[in-house]
């Protein structure tokens, strides 16, 4: 068990020194995650002023995540976020926690439209993207025109998806052998890191992929382990 703990505690320090790169509606949306899991966060608290600091973390994070969305493109992403950044703005001046509590719950909708909005553009995108290559392929079945692709940015996503492999297995490790509540707070740090990590301004693009797609990982290993607290949980 404890060569389990020192491996998994290796791998943590290898995710944030490695490079990947991924799309900028990913970025975005993986960090209006955070601000939506931080307003919520701050709707479940019952004093004002500790619901009024986390509002503060997820307005910090709404301004960190701007360039992504324009980069993104989705206009109706920034719209939502905007509105939802308004509402929060208004909580942090409330006076009583429910006055907070109707502003958060603005907040929060507009967050969670927000989400969807770059779900659908991301949809849109890639729906453009197969039309063209099929129309590539019947205007010239014997020169087919792709859509251009950075060689060295996929030949990155694969070296960096391949690296990844041993932490994915290392972890599934933990979620069959190590008790529950162990392995989902392990599980959770490695998530809030990825979280943290993500919402830096100045990460390089690489490190953005990498995060991006450790956390999905470890997300999916959060999911097998459900609630620890349920009588149907080992």
């Amino acid at each position: 068990m404890k060569t389990l703990y020192f491996v998994l505690s290796l791998l943590t320090l290898q995710l944030f020194s490695s490079f990947k790169t991924s799309d900028a509606c990913e970025y975005a949306g993986s960090n209006i995650g955070y601000v939506k899991t931080q307003t919520e966060l701050a709707l479940g608290d019952n004093d004002l002023n500790k619901a009024k600091f986390i509002t503060y973390r997820a307005i910090k994070a709404i301004y960190k995540l701007r360039k992504q969305l324009n980069e993104c493109g989705c206009e109706q992403a920034v719209i939502n976020i905007e509105e939802s950044h308004f509402h929060l703005k208004k909580a942090t001046k409330a006076t009583s926690l429910q006055g907070a509590r109707i502003l958060l719950n603005e907040a929060y909708s507009k967050t969670v439209a927000s989400l969807e909005a770059i779900e659908k553009h991301q949809l849109h995108e890639n729906s453009g993207l197969s039309e063209a290559i099929a129309m590539n392929n019947f205007e010239n079945p014997e020169n087919v025109i792709l859509p251009v692709f950075n060689l060295e940015k996929d030949d990155l996503h694969v070296m960096i998806d391949d690296s990844l492999i041993p932490y994915e297995e290392s972890l599934q490790k933990v979620v069959d052998s190590v008790d529950c509540t162990s392995a989902r707070t392990f599980a959770q740090r490695i998530f809030k890191i990825c979280e943290q990590e993500l919402l830096k301004p100045d990460l390089s693009e690489g490190k953005k992929y990498y995060n991006l797609k450790t956390q999905e990982i470890t997300a999916n290993a959060l999911k097998k382990l459900g609630d620890c607290g349920s009588p149907n949980t080992r």
